[in-house]
């Protein structure tokens, strides 16, 4: 057991997603923070809120920065965020004149939601890419197998003889609609945050938007009015996410339930046992049951973080920190399991024997 299992030593063979887990690091935290005050001086400039040398200051002094970890810890228990301590540190580096013109007219949630925007959306990217390979995979499966007959099973009850073909549908036709679903928030759903400190960005008058609009094209990002205190589309991210992970869910106990009976399913690579040499634990497939309730448990945690008070929350805020990074985590992990377990299924269906 551990604080947590996609990061850990060992654990980390079962549950971990290198590629996931790296977005949600410490260091690809401030690098999207970085990428959003360079960008936000440049759309400044371009608008004539700062002088353009400025602008060109933040960025040349800013492309080699490297943060002090260490008074970013120190500063996040005192602040509760750690925007204050990496501003101070950023505008240090900047010096002179320009140091006081970066962060112009932004608050501490502005960097930390941009941030998280521009690593979910590389994050959706990942877990998009992958639904597409799962559902060419479990696509072979259905063209290899899907003229064999199988037992279906009503309420855990055999009932009448349906094809392989059948079975396969009912995994791959939701997890078509999930990538729809992925592919239009991709083109919508991850938006800037640049709202100022209560959300009406009083410090650039008559630019505000027009900055705004330009930030979010240099970040790749929609651009939306502040949503400090709208928390709908991370959501319904989430819920995206568990859908995702619910259907591989049902994937991977159909799997298991095959398994158990072994006529109709022959797999290689199972997982072994200690106490009996003889057992192919289908660890993969219970596996993905589990990332499955996981993450059904955690979307109650999202949705109680949809409850920020007036125009910015802390309690609701921090509680998204708790459970999204592990949510998306779940859902990359669940997808590279899955893509694992369709590749051992050497057949389905009844043997022609």
């Amino acid at each position: 057991m551990s604080l947590s299992p996609f990061e850990h030593p060992f654990l980390s063979g079962l549950f971990g997603d290198s590629e996931i887990v790296e977005l949600f690091s410490a260091r690809a935290d401030i690098d999207a923070m970085i990428r959003f005050e360079t960008a936000l001086a440049q759309a400044q400039a371009g608008a004539g809120v700062i002088e353009a040398d400025a602008a060109d200051a933040i960025v040349s002094r800013l492309s080699d920065f490297a943060a002090d970890t260490t008074a970013l810890r120190h500063g996040v228990a005192k602040d509760g965020v750690v925007v204050p301590e990496l501003v101070r540190q950023m505008r240090a580096a900047v010096a002179g004149t320009a140091a006081e013109k970066l962060h112009f007219g932004a608050t501490s949630q502005d960097v930390i939601d941009t941030s998280l925007m521009l690593r979910l959306k590389a994050a959706a990217e990942i877990i998009a890419a992958r639904l597409g390979r799962l559902i060419d995979t479990l696509g072979d499966i259905a063209a290899r197998d899907g003229s064999n007959p199988l037992t279906g099973y009503t309420r855990m009850q055999a009932a009448i003889a349906i094809t392989v073909g059948d079975r396969v549908a009912s995994w791959i036709d939701p997890l078509e609609r999930h990538l729809v679903r992925i592919d239009t928030f991709l083109q919508h759903g991850f938006a800037v945050q640049f709202g100022g400190a209560a959300g009406t960005l009083e410090k650039l008058g008559d630019n505000a938007g027009t900055v705004r609009a330009d930030l979010a094209k240099r970040l790749g990002l929609s651009d939306r009015p502040q949503w400090h205190n709208q928390r709908d589309g991370i959501a319904e991210l989430a819920n995206l996410l568990s859908l995702v992970t619910g259907t591989l869910g049902k994937f991977g106990q159909d799997i298991a339930l095959l398994a158990e009976v072994g006529a109709e399913i022959r797999m290689s690579g199972g997982g072994g046992s200690s106490a009996m040499p003889h057992k192919q634990n289908p660890v993969n497939a219970e596996t993905l049951v589990t990332l499955a309730r996981f993450n059904a448990v955690q979307i109650s945690a999202l949705h109680q973080s949809l409850v920020h008070e007036q125009e910015r929350s802390g309690a609701g805020w921090m509680l998204e920190w708790l459970s999204l990074p592990q949510m998306v985590t779940a859902t990359g992990c669940s997808l590279l399991i899955a893509e694992r377990l369709a590749g051992q299924i050497d057949r389905l269906g009844a043997s022609e024997e």
